[in-house]
């Protein structure tokens, strides 16, 4: 991961809850990148919440909207980007988004996950089911292998994260 050019993008992928958003922003601020967040992208193009999306066009139809953010985004450079923990469940996406940069995975446990994102009554969309627990352990499985090279998040603070890619990235990386 040395010397990543400066028109590359960093790509930060992982399940919901990994803390891409907030790596990305402090590593955007610290790499001088600008930062992306996908989803707030889809956001602010649709006038609607990714919650709100899902209910109104069901995962399918957020997914669509997603490949065409995500193909948007891939045209960019020398940005630092969030994606959305089900970006990876197209590969079109993944091989955009590889194509335009690093990815780097922000991996989490299924319990830290559950933590990070609330209890039942604030779920994300593929998580309000009688057991958030199960099927995040499901979706992690269906997913990890779509996944590339790993930075664990599980008992790091932000900050610990953000230290650790840059090291990973060298005295050589862009802003630096």
């Amino acid at each position: 991961m040395r010397g990543l050019p400066p028109e590359r993008n960093l790509v930060l992928i992982g399940f919901m809850g990994s803390g891409k958003t907030a790596v990305g922003s402090l590593l955007a601020r610290n790499l001088g990148r600008e930062f992306v967040d996908l989803d707030a992208r889809i956001e602010a193009a649709t006038g609607r919440t990714v919650a709100e999306i899902f209910r109104e066009r069901d995962e399918q139809g957020f997914r669509a909207i997603e490949g065409r953010m995500v193909a948007e985004v891939a045209r960019l450079t020398g940005c630092v980007v969030a994606t959305g923990g089900g970006v990876v469940t197209d590969p079109a996406n993944v091989a955009a988004l590889r194509q335009s940069g690093l990815l780097i995975w922000l991996r989490a446990s299924p319990e830290t996950i559950l933590a990070r994102i609330g209890g039942t009554g604030h779920l994300r969309p593929l998580l309000n089911v009688p057991d958030p627990l199960a099927r995040i352990r499901a979706l992690l499985a269906e997913r990890e292998p779509r996944y590339a090279e790993a930075e664990d998040t599980d008992g790091q603070d932000v900050e610990g994260v953000v230290a650790e890619i840059v090291r990973r990235l060298g005295d050589d990386a862009p802003g630096r």
